[in-house]
């Protein structure tokens, strides 16, 4: 049996899968050129990250398909329920990336209170020159440590995120509308564990009371964070979006940016990417990372086999 790993896959995986009988093939093929190559190859199974497009046109047109898989969380690139009906095979990795993501989180909001962003910007163009300056600019940051984290989605990367504010000290508040509590144990190197149950709160209380947010959701069709959100958030809040484009309105994230109500945002998801908006690309307030949540050697470890483990015991 044939496996395309369209948008790559790590070793780990490919390494199971041949050991098991399969052959991996690991070609980028391009969207519109993906239907010939399937058929021409006879693919078995195919599987995407966020860049392919797995829909019910592509889906139709392929019979040799039994199996589509998405190395990470989401599937919105994919019509999964179509899939289903067609009788193929629709898997993914839901926790095999979460602490890569939740640190990146977390990268985004240590830039964000001492500046990193900016610093990291403007030190090779003066540091030489505007040292001083520089260090004055730059000398009113703030610590997370007993600071209040709201987690907006309390799945897997939205508890994993958790965990490490609490760890660093943080108040944790989260809202999530399928869950009504959470037990969050805290795993340390010498095998001691702490727990804390927490509360789903309503968002808008989860939204006011935050110093800090994150947002954790699967792709919407509105905004979960728009102008009224917004508006209900302390002045000078911190806000970082590595869940999906769309689920943040930009425009509003701009004004609130300009009015000063937001002191910074980090973005690794965006509403129009591939090609993200200038002014978000260009605003001094916006720490900015290309959708690399899951970009880690570990979470690309895990997903390769896990998802090679799903594919062994569908389709052999």
């Amino acid at each position: 049996m044939k496996i395309l790993a369209n948008d790559g896959i790590a070793q780990s995986g490919i390494d199971a899968l041949e050991k098991s009988g399969f052959e991996v093939l690991t070609t980028t093929v391009a969207q519109n050129q993906l239907q010939n190559f399937i058929n021409e190859n006879n693919i078995d199974g195919l599987l995407v990250r966020s860049a392919t497009k797995v829909r019910k046109e592509l889906i139709d047109s392929c019979p040799s398909l039994k199996l589509i898989g998405r190395g990470g969380v989401g599937m919105d690139n994919i019509d999964v329920e179509y899939a289903k009906q067609k009788g193929l095979h629709v898997i993914n990795t839901p926790a095999a990336s979460s602490s890569s993501v939740a640190e990146l989180v977390f990268a985004h909001l240590y830039g964000g209170v001492r500046f990193l962003y900016d610093a990291n910007r403007n030190m090779p163009l003066e540091g030489d020159s505007k040292f001083k300056q520089l260090k004055k600019s730059y000398a009113s940051g703030s610590e997370l440590r007993g600071k209040t984290l709201g987690v907006i989605g309390f799945g897997r990367i939205g508890r994993a995120t958790a965990k490490i504010a609490l760890g660093v000290g943080m108040k944790v508040v989260f809202y999530d509308p399928y869950l009504e509590d959470a037990k969050i144990a805290i795993d340390f190197f010498d095998g001691q564990s702490v727990s804390f149950q927490l509360k789903s709160q309503a968002k808008d209380e989860v939204i006011s009371s935050a110093d800090f947010i994150t947002l954790h959701v699967p792709a919407q069709k509105e905004y979960v964070i728009g102008k009224k959100e917004f508006d209900l958030m302390k002045h000078g809040v911190g806000i970082v979006n590595a869940a999906r484009g769309g689920v943040l309105d930009e425009v509003a994230l701009i004004d609130a940016l300009e009015e000063g109500k937001i002191n910074f945002a980090g973005l690794d998801v965006f509403e129009s990417e591939p090609t993200p908006e200038i002014k978000i690309l260009m605003h001094p307030n916006i720490s900015l990372t290309p959708h690399i949540g899951a970009a880690t050697d570990e979470a690309q470890n895990r997903i390769g086999t896990e998802l090679a483990e799903q594919i062994i015991a569908l389709l052999k």
